[in-house]
């Protein structure tokens, strides 16, 4: 390595280091799915991020998916994978291998796998954090309420067991699943569980972690990435069909959470090496950031 190399190396540092200044001690939560799950070395490196975020003193928090996993698992069981606008029908038997699947393949593989790069982290069930009431899908069309079983909406949050993980000095790994007055497990859409906790913790960023650059105006055209969007702009962007299909729940969670007070949500690719870095700690990012109206560019 030549000088200039090392002094481009430093150059780096010296960029990230108001940011650093900035995120010192915030909790930033991060959802972490997609097809990015399902190449360990994108998981790899996605951990490895985690822990350079706890080692500077930011206080990640993530929350992870783990449908192509359970889907695996169900067809080893013979159980077919049936979808219900969107939802994954839960029939008592499916949401025993979703909780088996999610604690003892999804969180435990995560925890080993940052633990391995020298961080601290621990898994915590969702059952312990997510309050959750039986839910049902219901069709855009004729607002029809279909069954879909043990799939749940939340209705309350516990952040004390995240909380008590953070301050003991470990990174929480959260698993998407809740528990029901009733005392049932249901499961619950990564994505609001995502937004639901952040929400709860006050977090100072909410960063999705998919297998997508971002919003695109053209779907099909990853050049046409909006940077930016703020909230008062989301009503027109549905109309024009940009934001539409699974992206509407994720995006009404985004609002509610940035009205909660966070002060920013970032949707990411995780298929470009560091793009939880590169978006957090330069100046221009790499995927779509969405904020209120009245926050600080």
């Amino acid at each position: 390595m030549n000088i200039q190399q090392t002094i481009d190396k430093a150059d780096v540092l010296v960029e990230a280091l108001p940011f650093i200044q900035r995120f010192r001690d915030t909790i930033m939560v991060i959802k972490f799915g997609g097809s990015a799950m399902e190449n360990p070395q994108l998981v790899e490196n996605a951990m490895r991020d985690v822990v350079l975020l706890e080692a500077i003193g930011i206080r990640p928090v993530v929350v992870h998916g783990g449908g192509k996993a359970i889907s695996a698992e169900l067809k080893k069981h013979d159980i077919p994978v049936k979808f219900v606008h969107g939802l994954r029908y839960t029939c008592e038997r499916t949401i025993k291998i979703v909780d088996d699947v999610l604690h003892n393949q999804v969180n435990r593989n995560l925890v080993e796998l940052g633990n391995a790069c020298g961080g601290r982290l621990r898994g915590v069930s969702g059952k312990q954090v997510l309050k959750a009431a039986k839910t049902m899908a219901v069709d855009p069309v004729s607002g029809k309420r279909e069954e879909i079983g043990f799939v749940g909406e939340i209705v309350g949050v516990n952040a004390a067991p995240i909380m008590e993980t953070l301050n003991a000095g470990f990174t929480p790994i959260v698993t998407p699943l809740g528990t029901g007055l009733d005392g049932n497990i249901y499961n619950i859409n990564a994505d609001t569980a995502a937004c639901a906790i952040a929400a709860a913790l006050f977090a100072r960023k909410l960063v999705f972690i998919s297998d997508v650059p971002g919003i695109l105006s053209d779907p099909k055209d990853e050049s046409t990435l909006i940077p930016t969007i703020r909230t008062d702009e989301i009503e027109g962007l549905t109309l024009k069909g940009i934001l539409s299909g699974g992206m509407l729940p994720k995006i009404a969670g985004c609002v509610k959470a940035l009205n909660s007070g966070i002060n920013k949500v970032h949707l990411i690719d995780g298929r470009v090496r560091h793009a939880l870095l590169l978006e957090i700690f330069t100046g221009h990012g790499i995927g779509t950031q969405i904020v209120r109206p009245d926050s600080v560019m």
